[in-house]
């Protein structure tokens, strides 16, 4: 049997040829498994533990990372619109600072200066100030 280096010597295009198929035969035995005879029992299905592990581990991640947290949030802040009264100091999502000299259902009106209010809806406040901040911040 000749060696590749002398068929090169010989032919190199064959050589060349056969170094190819060489190489891709290597290749797909790299990343593709040899298949083995299964047991004389027949051949047996994958279990699906693994999948189903994984599946319900993402789930669990969703759940305690990103849905529990953002429930948590949004009762806090629905805890503290209902809980807007007058006379409270607030800062709107805008950035607006102000007292609230009215509330109705679904609206405050806020005092930004002494002549200026403004009437705004109670989603957008973003969160109530400790009494006292607006007349430090003067």
């Amino acid at each position: 049997m000749t060696s590749l280096i002398d068929e090169a010597i010989i032919d190199p295009f064959s050589a060349l040829q056969k170094g190819v198929i060489l190489m891709m035969e290597q290749i797909q035995d790299f990343f593709i498994s040899a298949a083995y005879a299964a047991d004389s029992a027949g051949p047996t299905q994958p279990s699906g533990m693994p999948f189903m592990l994984m599946i319900v581990i993402f789930i669990l991640f969703f759940y305690l990372m990103i849905w529990r947290p953002q429930n948590k949030r949004a009762r806090e802040q629905q805890v503290m619109l209902s809980a807007l009264a007058k006379g409270d100091e607030v800062i709107t999502a805008g950035g607006l600072l102000g007292r609230i000299s009215k509330v109705t259902d679904q609206y405050i009106t806020v005092a930004i200066s002494d002549n200026t209010e403004v009437v705004m809806q109670k989603t957008s406040v973003a969160n109530v100030l400790p009494k006292g901040t607006l007349k430090a911040i003067e």
